[in-house]
């Protein structure tokens, strides 16, 4: 796996954090933040994880889970944009970024597969 998708994962959970603490501390909302801090911070996790894979198999079992929940970071944004309740934070962006890791998610796990 390339150091480009545990970078670009890790950095997603840093700033979906700040985000996330930024809405509590400003709009004192802590339901759907901390279920998309849960979901977020498992991509990164989970591929980290995967790096100390024991087996081929292994390795994308926990590919898999990162995508899962890379899928499921991406729903939270969206019913956040949704709600329009938090007009004031560039929600689009992070959004993007997420479709980004599981874009890499589908490409990593495809090549695996294919190996």
């Amino acid at each position: 796996m390339s150091s480009i998708s545990v970078t670009k994962s890790f950095n997603f959970s840093v700033d979906i954090v700040k985000l996330c603490f930024e809405i509590q501390k400003n709009r004192k909302e802590y339901i759907l933040t901390k279920q998309l801090i849960r979901s977020a911070t498992s991509v990164a996790a989970n591929i980290e994880e995967a790096q100390g894979a024991f087996s081929k198999a292994d390795f994308i079992f926990k590919i898999q889970i990162s995508l899962k929940e890379a899928r499921e970071t991406s729903y939270w944004l969206r019913l956040i944009k949704a709600t329009e309740l938090f007009a004031e934070f560039e929600i689009d962006k992070f959004i993007s970024e997420s479709n980004e890791l599981v874009f890499l998610m589908t490409k990593i796990l495809k090549t695996a597969k294919q190996q």
